[in-house]
């Protein structure tokens, strides 16, 4: 496999654990669920989406019922009056109405739930190979990291249609040879995946995923980036060129707080001039 552009020369893997890479791979797969619910542990960061919306920064705080977030800066420039007047009346709506709220939560729920489904599938779904000698990362602090690198298990059956997606992915991962913890995982999709016969979609291959996470202490980690780059033709229509990358900064650990009072907080904060 090509090397990581953000590995490092020099740095020498850890010794390697007496487990199986399966089972390591196990570890790793149930600690990126802990991360994904981060139950008791609530943060305040900063997220920037790139997609075929544009460049948008958001100010996020994790409430105890639901994360919400309010828009600060979009292409780069300050939100105008407008703008931010609609941004403004869609946080307030929420407060004013718990369904907004659940409506808004149960969205950002269907997107955990997919992950709920494929992340425990995948040390089945791969045959997982220790690289030893790999360099690391280069992102977690100078931390040991064990190198695994996957491919599809050719054995393996599909237990529904959302996973047929793991049979033409392979890549290499860094995990923290402590925690067991995900650092960074590079995939690419090598040959295509069609889903119901190609009727319902259809990858091509040559798409790529990317994904760096961090420890910001007390073992909670968060994804810093993440980045896509898909070729799709779904339901027989014309093929669709998907990239989308998300960054996550400025991290505040928060004691825990309602999200109306999680809405008050960001209304209250000013806008960044830029």
């Amino acid at each position: 496999m090509a090397q990581s552009t953000d590995a490092r020369q020099g740095d020498a893997s850890p010794v390697l654990p007496s487990i199986s890479p399966h089972d390591l791979a196990a570890e790793a797969a149930a600690n990126e669920l802990v991360a994904l619910h981060h139950k008791s542990s609530y943060l305040r960061y900063r997220m920037q989406t790139v997609n075929e919306r544009g460049d948008q920064v958001r100010d996020v705080i994790e409430s105890r019922d639901g994360t919400v977030a309010r828009l600060i800066l979009k292409n780069g420039k300050p939100l105008t009056a407008e703008q931010d007047k609609a941004e403004r009346q869609r946080l307030n709506d929420m407060i004013a109405s718990p369904e907004a709220f659940a409506k808004h939560v149960k969205n950002t729920e269907s997107e955990k739930s997919t992950a709920d489904k494929l992340v425990p599938l995948i040390p089945d779904a791969m045959i997982n190979t220790y690289a030893p000698g790999q360099p690391q990362s280069g992102r977690n602090g100078g931390a040991p990291e064990i190198v695994l690198d996957y491919m599809p298990n050719p054995k393996w059956v599909p237990p529904s249609t959302q996973a047929q997606a793991l049979t033409g992915l392979r890549g290499r991962v860094w995990i923290d040879a402590k925690t067991h913890c995900v650092v960074r995982m590079e995939g690419t999709i090598f040959r295509p995946v069609n889903f119901g016969w190609g009727m319902l979609a259809h990858i091509y291959p040559g798409g790529m995923l990317e994904m760096n996470q961090t420890n910001v202490g007390e073992n909670r980690w968060i994804f810093t980036d993440f980045s896509m780059q898909l070729s799709v033709r779904a339901l027989m229509v014309k093929k669709l060129d998907i990239r989308s990358s998300a960054k996550s900064s400025n991290y505040q650990k928060l004691e825990p707080m309602s999200y109306q009072d999680a809405i008050r907080l960001l209304l209250a904060t000013p806008l960044p001039e830029r």
